[in-house]
């Protein structure tokens, strides 16, 4: 994210540093050339792609790495539809070696997704811990999705992740942030002694507020997809992600004021005409 109010607030994954905080999958576009315009309306610089081989090519015959500028993005492979530890060992590295190819610097990285049943798409949280061990030391720079349970996400960091992903609700479900405290533990037990340690939520935004809202948590960045590719008008929701990351990210960093019960006057009662106070307000200016 690059604004006037804070040009330095990067984002930091492993070694890969970022100006924007919104990641953006590629999958589920009416088209090829919706996404392109998508992605490039929503600022992001980081985006993820299915790397299973049919998940390359679509029924056309046309690759979507065809339609993206790999000079230009940062790819995130990812596991996607992985329902073993060893799928996605195998998936990672098919990602690796397709992007060394390419030259693309997110060939050293993965967004790890093992789960648990095709009906929640809920992460396997044993099956995520085996394969982030694996992956890791495989030479990996893991991103790991996982739910908000703050244990298996700490469970996850010592296993050496490079970011630590809980979904706010399940996968294209567009419920928000379903667990706000969940998150909050999550970001207490995960920067405990490294406050700089990212932390992404990741799944389950489906507008602009639910990105803000997780953003105004404390969270580092927000991934998401079928927010953008499935609204009504793609390209304007891609700007309206966008800009709730943004709006978010300055709201988390200004400091909100504290919810109170009663009201507290936003204009000074010192100076004011006596008489036209209430009794109450009279004494409380005493």
């Amino acid at each position: 994210m690059t604004t006037a109010a804070n040009a330095s607030d990067s984002l930091q994954i492993g070694s890969h540093i970022f100006q924007s905080r919104l990641i953006v999958g590629t999958g589920k576009y009416a088209g090829y050339e919706s996404m392109r315009e998508a992605l490039d309306i929503s600022g992001a610089e980081c985006i993820t792609v299915a790397v299973r081989r049919e998940r390359l090519i679509d029924s056309a015959g046309r690759n979507i790495l065809d339609f993206i500028d790999t000079a230009r993005y940062t790819i995130l492979p990812n596991t996607a539809g992985c329902f073993t530890a060893e799928d996605a060992i195998r998936v990672a590295r098919l990602g690796r070696e397709i992007l060394s190819q390419l030259n693309n610097p997110g060939a050293d990285w993965v967004k790890l997704e093992v789960l648990g049943d095709a009906k929640t798409l809920l992460p396997d949280p044993i099956a995520t811990l085996a394969a982030t061990e694996k992956l890791v030391a495989d030479g990996f720079q893991v991103l790991v999705y996982t739910s908000d349970d703050p244990v298996t996400a700490k469970r996850l960091k010592q296993a050496g992740a490079s970011s630590v992903m809980p979904a706010g609700s399940p996968i294209g479900s567009g419920q928000g942030v379903l667990n706000p405290n969940a998150i909050r533990i999550c970001l207490e037990y995960l920067k405990e002694g490294d406050p700089a340690y990212p932390v992404i939520v990741d799944a389950g935004v489906g507008t602009a507020s639910d990105v803000t809202v997780a953003m105004e948590l404390g969270v580092d960045g927000v991934l998401l997809n079928t927010g953008i590719a499935h609204a009504k008008d793609p390209l304007k929701m891609a700007r309206a992600m966008k800009l709730g990351v943004e709006a978010g990210r300055l709201a988390y960093l200004s400091g909100r004021i504290p919810k109170k019960l009663y009201a507290t006057a936003s204009s000074p009662t010192e100076g004011t005409i006596a008489g036209a106070l209430p009794a109450s307000a009279k004494n409380s200016t005493r």
